[in-house]
C-alpha cells in the first residue's frame, strides 16, 4: 500500500481570458468540476474562480500525471460548458498546477474562496505571473497566454 496526500492548487483561464463564466454559470460549472475531480478518483477540496479562470484546489491520487489529469478535466468540463453555452466557451490551453503541503490547505482555500476580493484589486495575469514566481517557475510572458 502506498499513502500518499498529493495536493494541487490549479489555476487556468478561459480562451483569450474572455468572460466566459457569467454568474449564472459559475455556481453550477464549480459544482461540475467538483464532480468531475470525483470521477478522475481525485478528492475536491475548494473550487472558485472568477469570469475568465478558475481555481481548484484537490487531492489527486498518483495513479494518473497531472497532465494527464488536467487533459482530462479540461476536455471534459469545456464540454460541459459548451453545451450550457451554446458552443461559444473553451479553454485556454495553459495552466498552472502547484504542488501545495498539508500545512498550507487553509491558507490556499481561504485564498481561492476570496477570489472577488482578490481581484478587486490586481488582474487574472498579474495574480497568475506571482503565482509561477512565488513558486520559482521561470516563464517567458509572451507564451503565457496561447
Amino acid at each position: 500500500m502506498s499513502y500518499t496526500n498529493l495536493l494541487y492548487h490549479i489555476v487556468y483561464g478561459t480562451k483569450g481570458r474572455l468572460p466566459l463564466i457569467t454568474k449564472e454559470l459559475r455556481p453550477d460549472l464549480h459544482r461540475y468540476l467538483g464532480g468531475l475531480v470525483n470521477r478522475l478518483d481525485g478528492t475536491p477540496l475548494e473550487i472558485n474562480g472568477m469570469a475568465d479562470h478558475v481555481h481548484v484546489l484537490a487531492r489527486i491520487k498518483p495513479v494518473i500525471s497531472i497532465s494527464e489529469f488536467l487533459g482530462k478535466f479540461k476536455s471534459v468540463s469545456s464540454g460541459w460548458a459548451n453545451r450550457k453555452t451554446r458552443g461559444r466557451f473553451k479553454w485556454q490551453v495553459k495552466y498552472g498546477a502547484f504542488t501545495v503541503s498539508e500545512s498550507q490547505v487553509d491558507r490556499v482555500r481561504e485564498y481561492i474562496r476570496n477570489q472577488e476580493i482578490h481581484h478587486s484589486r490586481i488582474s487574472f495575469e498579474e495574480e497568475f505571473k506571482a503565482l509561477l514566481k512565488s513558486h520559482g517557475i521561470e516563464f517567458e510572458e509572451k507564451y503565457l497566454w496561447i
